[in-house]
């Protein structure tokens, strides 16, 4: 009788479930879960839950999937559509009722030829981490505990849109089946399923939050902490208890306070943001990173174009069902109102320099040990600021420090959790920040964030700033890595700050920072820019414009820049009145042919968006280069050519040098001659096309691409040579070559402070000295030998004589 009344009740409260419900999220398409519709399909929930199943139901019969709110019949027995695992029962730890699997495995031990799907379905409303939250406690019910009825009622009417749905891949249960005992096999496939379900909830609900109170009374009172205030007292500056005071009022200033109904609020608040101000967001690879998620700490640590940047990873990593991070900010962002808000947002703040302050050292460090070591996702930017030339910055090597000091801190201290790094880049059509970054380039001082900057910023949301691309690159385990780079030994270190770390910190920063790269994404801006920028006048006739960017397009199809890059949708024409439409560039109608040009200032700009991908086309547009002014190259020339600054160019750009640099020139040789850029004369020969006046425009417009890269090399080396030996320093080396750079811009009339930029020449100066063409001597002065000048003679040969006579007049007339 009861059956009766119950089998229509719940007929009709999965239609109002399915009514009222509208889930956010579910992952993956219903479509893509690989279930055989041949074979009986049993949907296992983590837990009893009345909504859940009636959800399920719902959305088993709207995607037409095996149902999930009838029963199917076995070898003569009806088994329900979805079952649950069941709740720990009594007081005794662990204690449960059996697993629902039994008679299952019974059937099929009976009878070989039947085979049941099981299919892992969690179901999430709200995605609250475990935490106190007032009322949004009773209304978001997916914390780390179990949920009443009552809440659960209440977290349906409030989280109608705010529900997540993940399916887990199908488990066979016959591949559990070995023969044994079936309430062996049952209790396996039970513990099977919760280590699915536990995996998936650390990776949507991340680790439970402790209260924020507590973490930073834990991190004061560490022995860590404790033994820095003992010496500190010991030497008579302070007190004890003074220091225990600042060290709380360190771990307040420092430490974040997330809370879920922020994080709700901001989701909402972006995402009608994100409508506002841009015309998409592209989300490409993270895929990859869901499953890492859910067994890794992951440190994410994209480069960093603009402050969106801070929100814009943190909107998309929860609007992909995976935990936001904990992201570390500059204590410049904790202004009124701004600052409350990113801390409940997930942001802890640090100050710029804290060397000398071994008390604040000592509490920061122990503060994202304890993220770390609890699992806590975070974010960080490595570059230290955003990049006014937008190009990738080397990375600075603090917080990298920090974090494999906790890694290794955890590992001695037997904590198994592993860690990964996941690269991120983030590329713009438009960014907000344009007209600040070429004022600061200028010389123009940076200026201080406040509210009232925010209502400037806020003033901007009515113009166009076209699509964002979020790019997930290789992710890179941190103790795969360790032993690639050091060994297995590395393992048996109970040190916290091994001798080795010194070295290894600066190679893992630039491996992450090539990572970044090689998931950079091409846009229509940027690729207008790498064709526009290339032009002597900045102007170009809309016909070539569009069969370069063509060119550009098919070259990175055919011989892509990186592992991972992206092209835009659509045909060179639409990326043409795309980039019109952002204000980009200007379009002259001509009788002849409509002209594209950008002024002085668009110019500038531009720059910016071409230095984010120039690395893509570093190797085609060096080689190209080569045949500028000289019409035959043969293949052993052109590697003596580039060999010996290949190395330094690819460090600039943060690029990844091929293992064999005669196989990469062969391969882009043989590319150029598909797109019919060159020709092959001989054996290893190849030529400019003699009968074709576009091919050999096309290529001089590729070549290009690289002649600013090139012609800072030349004065450099100009300059250094010159002066010989023992005659300057590093220092002024790179400021009189830079002064050179500003004065050639000048005089050939681009505005483009990039180009002079200082920290383009210091790297240069550094670079040599890492490839050993240079070297200081006692007194700090630069010393080389006749190899740097054969090599420096070499690659003048790279220049016709033309622009080689410019830039030594520009030399000369500068000593």
């Amino acid at each position: 009788m009861l059956h009766t009344l119950t089998t229509p009740l719940r007929a009709v409260m999965t239609r109002v479930i399915a009514a009222w419900v509208q889930p956010r999220l579910i992952e993956p398409p219903p479509g893509d879960l690989g279930i055989v519709p041949e074979l009986p399909v049993v949907y296992i929930l983590p837990r009893t839950a009345w909504s859940d199943a009636r959800l399920l139901g719902a959305l088993t019969s709207r995607y037409a999937l095996p149902a999930a709110d009838r029963p199917w019949r076995l070898a003569g027995r009806k088994f329900p559509g979805s079952l649950a695992l069941p709740r720990p029962r009594g007081r005794r730890r662990g204690a449960r009722n059996p697993p629902p699997f039994q008679a299952l495995i019974e059937r099929l031990e009976a009878d070989p030829a039947l085979e049941v799907q099981l299919v892992p379905v969690s179901i999430f409303w709200g995605r609250a981490p475990g935490k106190r939250f007032g009322f949004w406690r009773m209304v978001a019910a997916d914390t780390w505990q179990l949920t009443g009825r009552l809440r659960r009622a209440l977290s349906v009417l409030v989280n109608r849109r705010n529900v997540e749905v993940h399916f887990g891949a199908p488990l066979r249960l016959r591949q559990l089946c070995d023969g044994r005992d079936p309430a062996l096999t049952n209790r396996k496939a039970a513990r099977l399923l919760r280590v699915h379900f536990r995996r998936t909830r650390t990776r949507v609900l991340g680790p439970d939050l402790s209260h924020r109170r507590t973490l930073i009374e834990g991190v004061a009172s560490s022995p860590e902490v404790g033994r820095v205030i003992d010496a500190l007292a010991g030497e008579g500056r302070q007190a004890r208890p003074r220091l225990e005071r600042r060290a709380r009022r360190y771990g307040h200033e420092i430490a974040s306070n997330m809370t879920y109904p922020v994080l709700r609020f901001m989701d909402g608040l972006l995402r009608r943001l994100w409508n506002r101000l841009y015309d998409g967001v592209d989300v490409r690879g993270l895929e990859a990173i869901k499953p890492l998620a859910e067994d890794h700490t992951l440190v994410y640590v994209p480069c960093h174009r603009s402050h969106v940047d801070y929100l814009l990873l943190s909107y998309v990593l929860y609007q992909e069902g995976l935990m936001p991070p904990h992201i570390a900010a500059g204590r410049n962002l904790d202004m009124p109102l701004i600052g409350p808000l990113l801390r409940r947002g997930g942001a802890f703040f640090l100050r710029r320099s804290f060397r000398d302050n071994r008390l604040y050292a000592a509490v920061f460090n122990e503060y994202l040990h304890r993220l770390i070591a609890r699992g806590h996702p975070l974010e960080y930017f490595m570059e230290g600021g955003r990049s006014r030339s937008g190009r990738m910055l080397p990375a600075r090597p603090g917080m990298l420090v920090m974090t494999l000091r906790s890694f290794l801190r955890s590992h001695a201290a037997g904590q198994t959790q592993p860690l990964a790094f996941v690269p991120v880049y983030i590329g713009y059509e438009r960014v907000i920040e344009g007209s600040s970054y070429q004022r600061e380039l200028r010389g123009g001082k940076k200026r201080k964030e406040t509210p009232l900057s925010l209502l400037r910023v806020l003033g901007k949301l009515r113009q166009p700033f076209g699509r964002v691309t979020v790019n997930v690159g290789e992710p890179l385990a941190v103790a795969d890595y360790l032993d690639e780079t050091l060994g297995r030994g590395w393992r048996r270190c109970a040190e916290e700050r091994p001798a080795w770390l010194g070295e290894l910190v600066p190679r893992l920063g630039e491996t992450l920072c090539r990572r970044i790269n090689a998931a950079a994404a091409l846009n229509p801006v940027n690729l207008i820019a790498l064709v526009l920028l290339a032009t002597p006048h900045h102007a170009i006739e809309e016909r070539l414009m569009e069969r370069q960017l063509a060119l550009l397009a098919a070259l990175q199809r055919r011989l892509p820049g990186s592992e991972r890059p992206s092209l835009p949708e659509g045909t060179p024409a639409e990326w043409i009145a795309h980039a019109l439409a952002l204000g980009m560039i200007q379009r002259r109608e001509q009788p002849l042919g409509d002209i594209l040009l950008a002024d002085a200032d668009q110019s500038s700009r531009l720059g910016w968006y071409r230095n984010n991908v120039l690395h893509l086309l570093a190797l085609a547009g060096l080689t190209a280069f080569a045949f500028r002014h000289q019409p035959r190259r043969q293949l052993d020339e052109l590697e003596a050519l580039l060999a010996p600054g290949w190395p330094i160019l690819a460090r600039e750009l943060m690029v990844a040098p091929p293992p064999v640099l005669r196989e990469a020139l062969a391969a882009t040789l043989d590319t150029l001659v598909e797109l019919e850029l060159v020709t092959p004369d001989g054996d290893d020969a190849w030529q400019r096309p003699d009968d074709r006046l576009e091919a050999g425009e096309s290529l001089d417009l590729l070549g290009r691409v690289m002649q600013p890269s090139l012609e800072r090399g030349y004065l450099l080396l100009t300059v250094l040579i010159n002066a010989g030996p023992g005659r300057l320093t590093a220092e002024a080396l790179a400021g009189h070559s830079r002064l050179l750079a500003e004065r050639l811009a000048l005089l050939s009339g681009l505005d483009s402070p990039e180009f002079f930029d200082a920290r383009l020449f210091d790297r240069l100066v550094e670079s040599l000295a890492l490839e050993g063409w240079l070297w200081r001597d006692p007194e700090g002065l630069l010393v080389f030998d006749d190899r740097l000048r054969e090599a420096a003679r070499r690659a003048h040969r790279l220049f016709d004589p033309a622009l080689r006579h410019r830039l030594q007049l520009i030399t000369l007339r500068g000593d």
